[in-house]
């Protein structure tokens, strides 16, 4: 049994490769891209926090994203479209609690690309290396309830529903729920 997370994984940013996609460190160059998926009112609405409101924010966030890998407590990619070679979205283990071998997930897609199976293909990917590089345990993602299609994208991958939280999570002067999902390393064979 693995007990610790794999420290190599923050010596040189890891760049991984699907089908359709590939993943790489998020880029200052990626900011206008970034802006325009986070300032989307269809991607925003179970998001739960701010929408972005200039590219500013944007490089706030990719700098935020590269600080949170130098120290260790985060992996965050871009997600590259092979045949257009442009940014699409992005999936990152937000938080690693590395005591606890867990990593807590989020993502967002560019709308344009809803439906075509990418963030699918994604997750698979990232189950992968979370489970076979990273050494981790388990993966939680938190999800507004009502994000029915990041739910059926959680389940359809093999995570499992380990609570619905009433009113924890104060956003915008309101108490909203939040339901948690994870995957362990045994619920699926990974390969």
């Amino acid at each position: 049994m693995k007990t610790e997370i794999d420290k190599k994984a923050f010596e040189v940013f890891p760049v991984l490769e699907s089908e359709r996609l590939f993943y790489r460190e998020i880029l200052l160059s990626d900011s206008k891209d970034l802006f325009l998926i986070r300032s989307n009112d269809d991607v925003m609405r179970f998001m739960d926090s701010h929408k972005m409101e200039s590219i500013d924010d944007s490089e706030k966030f990719i700098k935020y994203c590269g600080e949170s890998y130098k120290t260790g407590n985060g992996i965050n990619w871009g997600i590259i479209e092979k045949c257009s070679n442009s940014f699409i979205g992005y999936f990152g283990y937000w938080r690693i609690f590395k005591e606890h071998c867990r990593g807590e997930i989020g993502y967002a897609l560019n709308p344009i690309k809803w439906g075509a199976g990418y963030m699918t293909e994604c997750l698979e990917t990232m189950i992968k290396y979370g489970f076979n590089e990273l050494h981790l345990h388990s993966i939680e993602a938190n999800v507004n309830p009502n994000n029915e299609r990041s739910i059926k994208l959680l389940e359809k991958t093999g995570f499992i529903k380990e609570a619905h939280f009433r009113e924890n999570y104060l956003y915008n002067n309101k108490f909203l729920d939040t339901v948690t999902y994870s995957l362990l390393e045994k619920d699926i064979k990974v390969t």
